[in-house]
């Protein structure tokens, strides 16, 4: 085995990679490990555990709670700020070019927690159009990107999501309970998009794909008024969006 802090083959610094390798195996488990937990899910020796967490912990990007178990820290928060702002960068250009196609807004956004947060956007240029304001958070039971992406999760830990949010109506065509909402992410896994009918506000009608193997549960969506949004420039809006995604992940890889 080569010795923690060498480069392998690929050129790669081991230590560097076991470090990121426990940060995103603390934030897959929720942000807090103990460090047995952490040598069982790593498959690590607990010294070298212990070496690289210290190291981590001394540079303020895990910190030790009173009960001895490790959190990821508060200095991950900056980084993690600008990486998101780097992702609206990478998605613009793709943005723009569905606006170009399509005439209505282009947004993206991310699974955070519980919430869908709104990264970028490109507006419409219609003067009638849809504003949705970047940092925006709202609940993914009535959004189109919310569900495009949970169309990929376990139905089990989407019903476990519900639960924690509850499903608030916010129109009358939200959709409110759990089993309702479990059909239209099985049509959405099916047809490879999900739309949202005015569900998070009246008169606005979305379409949406997930982005494939991004560095986050991420989706793209075309929006605007319902009228102007018919089901031609969904049936348009779908591969475009479906081409973007994939050129998008690729350019995040």
């Amino acid at each position: 085995m080569t010795e923690p802090g060498s480069k392998g083959r690929t050129g790669s610094v081991q230590s560097i990679e076991r470090a990121f390798g426990l940060l995103e195996t603390m934030a897959d488990a929720g942000g807090m490990m103990g460090l047995s937990q952490l040598a069982t899910a790593s498959g690590l020796p607990l010294p070298t555990i212990h070496r690289l967490v210290r190291t981590l912990v001394d540079l303020g990007y895990v910190r030790q709670e009173p009960s001895r178990q490790y959190i990821l820290g508060p200095k991950l928060i900056r980084l993690g700020e600008s990486s998101s702002r780097m992702l609206s960068v990478f998605a613009r250009p793709h943005l723009a070019r569905l606006v170009d196609e399509l005439g209505e807004s282009a947004n993206m956004a991310m699974l955070d927690g519980d919430q869908i947060v709104y990264l970028a956007q490109v507006p419409s240029r219609h003067s009638m159009r849809m504003f949705t304001e970047v940092g925006r958070r709202v609940l993914p039971h009535c959004t189109a990107v919310g569900k495009a992406i949970l169309a990929g999760y376990p139905e089990t830990a989407v019903r476990e999501l519900l639960g924690r949010t509850g499903m608030p109506g916010h129109t009358e065509n939200t959709i409110t309970t759990p089993d309702a909402f479990a059909a239209q992410l099985h049509e959405a896994a099916r047809s490879g998009y999900a739309t949202d009918e005015g569900e998070q506000e009246l008169g606005v009608r979305c379409v949406a794909v997930a982005v494939p193997d991004g560095p986050g549960p991420l989706a793209i969506s075309v929006s605007g008024p319902a009228p102007r949004m018919t089901e031609a420039l969904v049936a348009r809006a779908v591969p475009l969006l479906t081409e973007a995604a994939t050129a998008l992940s690729n350019d995040l890889q």
